[in-house]
């Protein structure tokens, strides 16, 4: 085989040049045989050959073996490593001309070949950003009325709609319109292929959505067609379109403007309807969305006081005996979201027993880092915004303080940070009641690595150090300081770089120093 394919490579090139359409078939023919057998040896040949340049003078819509050149460019394009090759030989312009053909085989061939070489390869994706690939396949995309040939531009469409430029070129070019077009024909129908249509096309109206630059034209400030098109598609009965028109809203929620327009405009209310709809037995990727979408919606400050007041919290804690770890997530960052900065809500939430036991639960659940992660910023974020005795009580009751200790010890600075704000805040409010708890978590040896690491940065230095002092209070936790010599740490930080730190060390020494 491999002599045969090398003769056929060779005589390939002649025939290129000389156009003899018989001769030319047959070696198309024998490499499309080759590919079959071994597509990923065949494609390296290929490449080593150099034959890749000439497709490109062989993809003209006259020929007839137009359509086979096409299928081979779309078998070498399987393997990532021709995906590159076949835009440098300069492929993609000639293909993109082809999608004009009125042969079918051409068609498809064409379709085969774009959706390989960007199929994920982001190199590729920019060159397609530069030609007019978009207006040529949603013009193409208008004329298809075969569910077939529909599917087959979607399927280029998608990898090349996860390119930014591409997004936007795509929505100027007016595919949005064609996609609810889709949607509205195929809603009602129960036909196989209409429902692969339908999910089809609002997933792909969901991805137009992530560029920045696509979404806010399609949002055109909260008055636009589109928009207003998405809004209802979440009252729908059609779980696809509840989810789509949710992960929309959560994509429109990108940007503070956004966020205060759809809040004052009734966004909360038709999402909050929708989790109603799915709190028993109900569809985890649409309690998901809605979720993603309210938290998304939580972000700007103006924002909180109204969602709370509208009973939001209420509507997300009827998830709370979820099972499912990535609707868990996403309750959770709502919550934490709403209760940033929101002392009444935060210290509602603190008491709220059912709700801190399972946090305690969630801190434990070392196979889903995110809701372990989660639960323990939300556990720490009750505190800090609340400032409350009945929720630290509430906290502490519940086996809290030992996740609150370790979250100090985490790989990211934020979560640490938040962790000693916390611990400090329960040391000056309710030291006597979680003192064993302190102790036995080993809270004071974890304060002495975190000042005597010198990874560890300023910031957690100046707050373990505030903590430290805190913790003064209480004898047994004021002993394990002086026996585990503290001040040689802490009097090695005066020097610091950092003022702060330098300031509280001095202070700290102080206290150390009366205090011993």
């Amino acid at each position: 085989m491999a002599d045969n394919l090398s003769d056929t490579l060779k005589k390939l090139k002649i025939t290129a040049v000389d156009r003899t359409e018989d001769s030319l078939e047959g070696c198309l023919d024998c490499l499309l045989q080759a590919l079959a057998q071994n597509n990923m040896e065949t494609s390296e040949k290929i490449q080593g050959s150099g034959i890749l340049q000439l497709f490109a003078s062989l993809l003209i819509p006259q020929s007839a073996c137009t359509a086979k050149v096409a299928n081979i460019i779309a078998e070498v394009a399987k393997n990532e490593f021709m995906r590159i090759p076949c835009v440098d030989a300069g492929l993609i312009s000639p293909l993109v001309q082809l999608l004009n053909s009125k042969d079918q085989e051409v068609l498809l061939q064409t379709g085969r070949a774009l959706g390989n070489i960007c199929y994920d390869s982001q190199s590729s994706k920019e060159q397609f950003a530069s030609t007019n690939i978009a207006e040529e396949l949603v013009k193409l995309f208008k004329k298809q009325i075969e569910h077939d040939k529909r599917e087959m531009i979607f399927e280029v469409l998608a990898p090349l709609a996860e390119n930014d430029a591409i997004k936007l070129q795509l929505v100027e070019a007016g595919l949005v319109e064609c996609l609810l077009e889709i949607v509205q024909q195929k809603v009602d129908s129960d036909k196989e292929d209409d429902i692969a249509e339908l999910k089809t096309a609002s997933d792909l109206m969901v991805l137009l959505l992530l560029g920045d630059e696509s979404m806010q034209k399609l949002f055109e400030g909260g008055k636009g067609n589109v928009f207003q098109r998405v809004l209802s598609w979440i009252p729908s009965n059609n779980h696809q379109l509840q989810l789509a028109g949710a992960l929309a809203i959560a994509n429109f929620a990108r940007n503070d403007g956004n966020c205060i327009h759809m809040v004052d405009n009734g966004i909360v209310e038709k999402l909050m309807d929708l989790l109603g709809r799915h709190v028993e037995e109900g569809n985890v990727t649409v309690q998901h969305a809605a979720l993603s979408a309210l938290r998304n919606l939580a972000i700007p400050v103006v924002n909180k006081a109204k969602m709370l007041s509208a009973g939001v919290t209420e509507a997300v804690l009827k998830f709370l005996k979820s099972e499912m770890p990535p609707v868990q997530f996403k309750l959770l960052g709502t919550l934490r979201m709403l209760i940033d900065a929101q002392a009444e809500a935060a210290e509602q939430l603190g008491k709220n027993v059912k709700l801190v036991e399972r946090l305690v639960e969630w801190c434990e659940a070392k196979d889903h880092a995110g809701v372990m992660g989660e639960s323990n910023r939300l556990l720490s974020a009750l505190i800090r915004h609340s400032k409350s005795k009945d929720v630290i009580k509430t906290i502490v009751q519940s086996g809290g303080i030992k996740h609150l200790v370790t979250m100090a010890t985490s790989e990211h600075v934020i979560m640490q940070n938040e962790a000693l704000v916390a611990l400090a805040l329960i040391a000056a409010l309710e030291l006597g009641t979680a003192e064993k708890d302190l102790e036995s978590a080993k809270l004071v040896q974890i304060l002495h690595k975190l000042l005597a690491d010198e990874r560890s940065a300023p910031e957690i230095k100046y707050n373990s150090m505030v903590l430290i002092c805190a913790l003064m209070g209480s004898e047994s936790l004021h002993k394990e300081v002086q026996d585990l010599a503290f001040l040689d740490v802490i009097s090695k930080l005066r020097s610091h770089e950092n003022k702060s730190v330098a300031q509280q060390a001095s202070l700290t020494e102080q206290r150390l120093t009366v205090e011993s």
